[in-house]
């Protein structure tokens, strides 16, 4: 089997996190900045099978879109373009960066380190990516 990569968009910085191979497990990659994304990408795709690629959609409670959901829209568009033969899914990402500041808390991690927005990123595209698969069981 191959992974499954989800990713929290971000117009500085993208958090990136990935299942195991038998997608099991999901866990913080890492952190890049936005405009690294790609090639980053490129280069992790050359040395590893993702399946399917997630990203986390910016919705208001409502459901309407919010001022990110543009941002985001446009980065599926050079997604698609660049990796035609891996699909792209989307996942609701509200609240998640509030829920992985709290996990932080409740895991012990120093306040100097839960400042590091990098962190926060990880966490929440591994809190999106965690979800997708308790989803996908049930």
């Amino acid at each position: 089997m191959a992974r499954i990569l989800c990713i929290d968009y971000g117009g500085k910085r993208t958090g990136i996190a990935v299942t195991d191979p038998l997608q099991i497990i999901a866990s913080a990659l890492t952190t890049v900045e936005t405009k690294q994304l790609i090639p980053f990408l490129k280069q992790y795709f050359q040395q590893e099978q993702v399946e399917l690629i997630l990203i986390g959609e910016p919705l208001n409670l409502d459901d309407t879109p919010t001022h990110a959901t543009p941002l985001v829209k446009a980065a599926i568009g050079r997604l698609r373009k660049e990796f035609p033969a891996i699909p792209i899914q989307t996942v609701d990402e509200r609240y998640t960066s509030k829920l992985a500041s709290r996990a932080m808390v409740e895991m012990g991690m120093k306040k100097k380190d839960r400042r590091v927005k990098e962190n926060v990123d990880q966490i929440a595209a591994t809190m999106m990516l965690q979800e997708f698969l308790r989803n996908r069981e049930g």
